[in-house]
């Protein structure tokens, strides 16, 4: 019998400290436009890419055969090399190394897709810190404060 998955993530990730290297509208569309490409490259599947200046939320499907560590690195280098070659910057564009993971119900796909549509004007009522600790605590994943925040 063949296996069959579907393997749908929500992720989340920071710019290095939480840096809002991410305002102008036009280059953070076009950072979320390559991180699509990049998805596709490692044979994933972006449904929706948006954040606000200081993160990313993707929701991907990624395929069984690569650890979503994996995914998520080869995305977040391939992304800041793409930008720091492109552009001149006193500033180098880097993510910060960890990131959030949480696994989605296809059911729960358009929920998903409607919360990164409107981070624009979530932001305005919440940091990221208190989104990405509200969403740590909503899917029950243990962490240590000691080691969250770079």
């Amino acid at each position: 019998m063949a296996s069959h998955q579907q393997l749908l993530y929500h992720i989340v990730f920071s710019t290095k400290e939480r840096r809002l290297l991410l305002q102008d509208n036009l280059f953070r569309d076009h950072v979320w436009t390559y991180m699509a490409g990049v998805c596709t490259n490692l044979e994933g599947h972006a449904l929706r890419i948006g954040g606000y200046f200081d993160h990313a939320h993707l929701l991907v499907r990624i395929p069984a055969k690569i650890a979503v560590a994996d995914f998520v690195g080869r995305l977040k280098a391939n992304t800041s090399k793409h930008i720091n070659e492109s552009r001149d910057a006193i500033l180098k564009f880097r993510w910060q190394d960890g990131y959030g993971a949480f696994t989605v119900s296809p059911s729960k796909a358009a929920d998903v897709i409607g919360y990164i549509d409107r981070q624009l004007e979530h932001h305005r009522k919440r940091t990221y810190k208190e989104e990405f600790l509200k969403m740590l605590q909503d899917h029950e994943v243990e962490f240590d404060p000691q080691y969250l925040w770079e």
